[in-house]
């Protein structure tokens, strides 16, 4: 019993493999018969598949970009400002945040022991300014002053030396951690940088004890570390007053926290230490990190969206002259048809036949266009700088498409072709 269904279950992939190969042998003389019909029909697919691929590509490449940038601010973590991040418009009350108070450091302090759902509190404070070394001088460099708890929100690797310790914030050392890209411009080669003393804004010097390793370009922004020196915010109090350097208190909650516990906790503590009133509106703001990546899914959602219109349509137009292929390619058949029904062939099989080989010509145009997309990443990314690239499940989805489409393109008139009598499709010429 065991061996019958063995030999059946054989006797059936030997004859889907010959269909298989039938239907690529007659869709590869199809194409070398009629190259230039072939192209043009396939056009529309190609197009449709490019359309596709390239907008999913570009997206993905360019949400995975922002998204990576977003959590490089921190996970888990409130940006507590005197500005919202996410206002913005012509109806921006900018005049309303400006009056704001800037963040403290004694508020860090105090945040510190008043959100037991705080995991590491920090403040950051920043400017722009020159870096001179000898006769060289880089200008617009962010200068970053931060508080000891900074570098466990913020993942930064070093490439040589050390970060700062706690006696640089405890006091004040005149020692930075220099950006990968800011040591470069100034002595050539980073590695140089490492124990060196360069002038800062004002004319004081700093020692060089670390160089972070390099970043790359950010989206969004963010702290742009190639370009930055950060120091203790102790010392970069001597360089610029605390509210005239965009003070930030950065606050990450615990693992089991949840953000919505963290910002009442923070909510309630910021109006106790600002001693608020109950009527009395707030006067900062929590930027969510988190709710800033929600934010920007629902961008590349919205693109994807337009980017599917468009790919629909042209396939459409592809589907249509895939279906013309198959009309003529019935006609022209048709004797071959009658003969194969006429020594046994069933309408299954021939309809199959025509369905595969409508499906391979839409994948030909489909490998068209992604040839081209393919390509363009190439350029694209060696280029910009932005690195684009078409992820697997991309490649998934085109496969997928191209299937169904040729499916659709090729239903009616491989039905047309599987109903044939055979002896009137023998006869017709």
């Amino acid at each position: 019993m065991q061996k019958n269904r063995q030999e059946i279950l054989h006797l059936v992939m030997r004859r889907v493999l010959e269909i298989l190969s039938s239907s690529l042998n007659l869709t590869w003389q199809e194409f070398k018969s009629h190259k230039i019909r072939t192209l043009l029909s396939l056009s529309g697919v190609a197009f449709g598949i490019f359309c596709i691929i390239g907008v999913l590509a570009a997206v993905n490449s360019m949400e995975y970009a922002v998204q990576k940038d977003i959590k490089s601010l921190g996970t888990n973590t409130v940006y507590i400002d005197k500005w919202d991040y996410t206002a913005g418009g012509n109806d921006y009350p900018w005049w309303k945040y400006v009056k704001r108070p800037s963040p403290k450091y004694s508020e860090m302090l105090l945040l510190k022991q008043k959100v037991p759902a705080a995991a590491n509190v920090a403040l950051n404070t920043s400017m722009n300014g020159n870096l001179d070394f000898g006769d060289n001088s880089v200008s617009g460099v962010n200068y970053y002053g931060i508080t000891e708890d900074f570098a466990n929100i913020q993942h930064i690797e070093i490439a040589a030396g050390r970060f700062l310790q706690s006696s640089d914030y405890e006091q004040a050392n005149n020692n930075i951690v220099m950006g990968y890209e800011v040591a470069t411009n100034l002595f050539g080669s980073p590695e140089k940088a490492l124990g060196q003393l360069v002038k800062l804004k004002g004319g004081k010097k700093a020692a060089i004890i670390g160089l972070i390793k390099k970043q790359g370009k950010s989206i969004i922004g963010g702290f742009e570390y190639d370009n930055s020196i950060l120091m203790a915010s102790s010392y970069m109090r001597q360089l610029a007053r605390e509210q005239n350097s965009s003070p930030v208190i950065m606050v990450q909650g615990k693992e089991t926290v949840p953000m919505a516990q963290l910002r009442d906790e923070l909510t309630g503590a910021m109006r106790s230490i600002r001693k608020l009133k109950p009527t009395q509106e707030d006067d900062f703001s929590l930027n969510d990190i988190d709710a800033f990546s929600s934010f920007a899914s629902g961008i590349f959602s919205g693109i994807n969206k337009g980017g599917w219109a468009i790919a629909i349509l042209s396939l459409i137009v592809g589907m249509f002259g895939v279906a013309n292929i198959m009309f003529v390619t019935v006609r022209e058949r048709t004797p071959q048809i009658g003969l194969k029904k006429a020594i046994g062939a069933k309408r299954i099989t021939i309809l199959t036949e025509f369905l595969l080989e409508s499906a391979f010509l839409c994948i030909m145009g489909g490998l068209l266009g992604l040839i081209i997309v393919f390509l363009l990443t190439l350029v694209i990314s060696a280029t910009s700088g932005f690195t684009l690239f078409i992820a697997p499940h991309i490649l998934v989805i085109a496969v997928s498409i191209c299937i169904v489409v040729g499916v659709l393109a090729g239903i009616i008139p491989a039905s047309i072709a599987a109903r044939m009598d055979p002896v009137v499709a023998i006869r017709s010429k």
